[in-house]
């Protein structure tokens, strides 16, 4: 017998908020800032979806021959500047909003009895910025919030995922499904042994990027995650 699923795991930027890449160029920018002119835009962009002191240490040692170079000053530092960058963006930029469906498809899970979280390699600072722009600080359609300093470990580690089973008390995964738009999301509910870990190509990657790393489902609109979770 299929078991009932209780809660559905959202990533933010380029899954339930529109992305446009500006996420990726700002991750660059903080490089550049710090003298790191070779990282490409290409770059940044693959590691979006880590927790970004992890991802500015990985961007680092690919180009510093000298491995003690990369000190917690330095790495502290980007992220500051990609932290400001990211707030400042958030904060000012015309066109912030939700995916087109992303309400609706929170909305129409709650009538069905499944809670609706959000995690995101974003810290808490730039979460509950975005969170206020668009009306989900304190909006009934966001059961709870889990952000990548707020765990020991970030994605693609599931520990935000179990955070969330913990508050709502589930204890079988296979009650929870994944929805994110990037490798880490879809190795995170893996690695959680979700029920599904799902990827959707409204955010960073294509539909042939994002079965290189075994999602159970590809989805191009969070609508269709309705049509998955009533089969």
């Amino acid at each position: 017998m299929k078991k009932a699923i209780k809660l559905a795991v959202f990533d933010i930027a380029g899954t339930t908020i529109k992305d446009n890449s500006n996420v990726a160029e700002s991750f660059q920018h903080a490089f550049l800032n710090h003298g790191f002119e070779k990282v490409t835009l290409a770059e940044a962009n693959e590691k979006m979806g880590y927790p970004k002191p992890l991802a500015i240490q990985a961007i680092l040692s690919n180009h510093v021959t000298d491995k003690a170079s990369i000190t917690l000053d330095l790495i502290d530092a980007i992220h500051e500047d990609f932290v400001q960058n990211m707030i400042d963006y958030y904060l000012t930029t015309p066109g912030i909003a939700p995916m087109d469906d992303a309400e609706s498809v929170f909305e129409s899970l709650q009538d069905l009895g499944i809670k609706v979280g959000l995690d995101t390699g974003f810290s808490r600072d730039i979460t509950d910025v975005i969170l206020e722009r668009v009306g989900w600080k304190k909006s009934t359609l966001i059961d709870f919030t889990v952000c990548s300093d707020e765990v020991e470990r970030g994605r693609p580690y599931p520990d935000m995922i179990q955070v969330m089973m913990d508050r709502f008390g589930i204890t079988d995964p296979k009650e929870v499904i994944k929805i994110g738009d990037t490798e880490v999301d879809i190795n995170e509910g893996r690695n959680a042994g979700c029920l599904m870990s799902i990827g959707v190509t409204t955010g960073a990657f294509s539909e042939e990027d994002l079965l290189k790393h075994h999602p159970t489902h590809i989805v191009n609109s969070l609508t269709e995650i309705l049509d998955l979770i009533r089969k």
